[in-house]
């Protein structure tokens, strides 16, 4: 069997365990830089004369302590966990600058893998294997936050360094023999698509199936990542990816995590993971919930059936993870497919489609949506964004921008995406330029609109321009200039493997006569 498969099989029995914090784990070992010993932990003989601090990156033990790493996997997996993260979670190059390594990024990501991979493989048994989750974390810095409010279209870091950064850090995970991707800790979603269309990149060039869990971090107790998404328009910009998993880890405890899975669990069509931290840390950093307590608050989770993946996060140990493997034992997991796939577009919050049809053209009334075009192109922005306010404010459901400069496009987004109330509401990026469309997905966190497409390309071109598109989690819009183009277009995406449900049907003048296809979305 597949690992997809060997996973499912498990799922549908039992809890799956993840594995606890590894970070945790090494800051009770007192690992150092340099002691009076001549101890070198973190340096080793290799970067003995590196000339910055090294102190605290986990990560570069797996290439100077191996032997550190691989005893807590062996212990977590002694502890019962089914699934080891690897020792990876900031070997991107742009965590890793911080200590002067960025150019070490695939290295310590496949050495973290090896690692795993050998541990888990020697506590594998007929009827028991393990897997490895090669963890991807989300830097510190966030596409999506404005960094300088005078500014708003400044960033920390953009799209294209995190998308090559992400690359690099998967390419080595799988090289090294992970079996699953993780993309955790997600506090904006910009950083998670952009690692998921690095993940999607990688997979398609060597053709092979990797399942893929992605784990969000709420912001304290608002269930909103730190970006501004709620959770249902976070679930919505990242399913194109088909997870295999969605779920929550880090934010708060278990006790104060348990609304925030309950409406994840109600609303996603895949497996549901959990695993927050030990507790809130005291005022020396230290995670003060015992095993028992922390088994005690996820055994909510257990009872309520909300979870299909279950393990710890910041200060969990491998006796946190035993104690939670212990309870799960007595319960059943999350039904698999007990959601129904709605179509939900989103920005910062989910508007769900009904009647199989969606507003993207008549967003205003005519004088209202003109003026808003004539502040775009005159370069208003700023106006512009507070035509769009009102927009929504009169019920828009969709910010229609319909441009073909890149520049009017960016000038743009940079006021709407810091306003709340224009950002909350999908994006339509409406321009005959592949290259607009592109610039402005890179910058939403939402599940979006982008094209039009029509058929006056050649069906390679059109499928092309579809499937980046959907890449970057977004649905296609599709103008129909005929008739027979309803059944053309669905023809065409069926025989190329492309959901019917990501593209809108734009159907202009024509007069369909009652003409559909299922699972098709008509614009109105």
């Amino acid at each position: 069997m597949s690992v997809r498969e060997q996973l499912n099989s498990i799922a549908q029995k039992r809890f799956i365990i993840l594995d606890g914090a590894i970070g945790s784990v090494i800051q009770s070992l007192h690992l150092c830089e340099k002691d009076f010993r001549g101890e070198k932990d973190f340096r080793g003989d290799k970067f003995a004369d590196h000339p910055a601090p090294l102190n605290g990156c986990n990560d570069l033990l797996c290439l100077t302590k191996p032997e550190v790493i691989a005893s807590i996997h062996d212990d977590y997996l002694q502890a019962g966990a089914d699934i080891i993260e690897t020792c990876s979670f900031n070997s991107t190059s742009i965590s890793l600058s911080d200590y002067g390594l960025g150019g070490l990024a695939y290295d310590i990501s496949a050495a973290a893998a090896k690692i795993a991979r050998k541990s888990a493989d020697n506590f594998s048994a007929n009827g028991s294997p393990r897997f490895v989750a090669g963890s991807i974390g989300p830097t510190a810095k966030g596409a999506s936050i404005c960094t300088d409010i005078l500014n708003p279209g400044k960033r920390s870091i953009c799209w294209d360094e995190l998308e090559a950064a992400f690359y690099d850090n998967a390419r080595g995970l799988l090289d090294g023999g992970a079996d699953i991707f993780l993309v955790e800790t997600a506090f904006d979603t910009v950083n998670a698509k952009a690692a998921l269309f690095a993940i999607s990149r990688l997979l398609e060039e060597r053709n092979i199936d990797v399942p893929i869990m992605i784990s969000a971090a709420v912001s304290g107790e608002s269930g909103r990542l730190l970006s501004g998404q709620n959770l249902e328009a976070f679930c919505s910009s990242v399913l194109h990816v088909n997870p295999w998993s969605i779920g929550l880890n880090c934010s708060v405890n278990a006790q104060k995590l348990i609304p925030f899975v309950r409406k994840l669990s109600e609303i996603v069509p895949c497996l549901v993971s959990a695993y927050p931290n030990a507790g809130i840390p005291n005022s020396l950093g230290c995670y003060e919930e015992t095993p028992d307590m922390f088994s005690a608050n996820i055994e909510n989770y257990l009872k309520e059936g909300l979870v299909n993946i279950i393990g710890g996060c910041c200060g969990s140990t491998p006796s946190h993870i035993a104690e939670i493997a212990k309870k799960a034992a007595f319960y059943k997991p999350r039904a698999i497919s007990p959601v129904s796939r709605r179509t939900v577009f989103s920005g910062l919050e989910p508007v769900n489609v009904s009647d199989n049809a969606v507003p993207v053209k008549s967003t205003a009334d005519d004088a209202g949506r003109k003026e808003f075009l004539r502040l775009l192109c005159e370069g208003d922005y700023e106006d512009a964004v507070e035509e769009a306010r009102n927009m929504v404010d009169d019920g828009a459901a969709f910010i229609n921008i319909e441009t073909d400069d890149e520049k009017t496009l960016s000038g743009f987004l940079d006021f709407a995406l810091v306003n709340p109330y224009a950002a909350k509401v999908p994006f339509y990026i409406n321009s005959p330029g592949m290259n607009v469309i592109e610039s402005g997905l890179k910058r939403l966190q939402g599940r979006c609109l982008a094209g039009p497409l029509t058929l006056k390309d050649t069906e390679a071109e059109f499928i092309r321009k579809a499937q980046l598109i959907r890449r970057y989690g977004a649905a296609a819009v599709v103008i129909l200039e005929g008739q027979d183009e309803v059944q053309k277009v669905c023809d065409l995406l069926r025989k190329n493997d492309y959901p019917l449900d990501n593209i809108v049907i734009d159907p202009g003048t024509l007069n369909l006569n009652g003409e559909n296809c299922p699972g098709v979305i008509f614009a109105v």
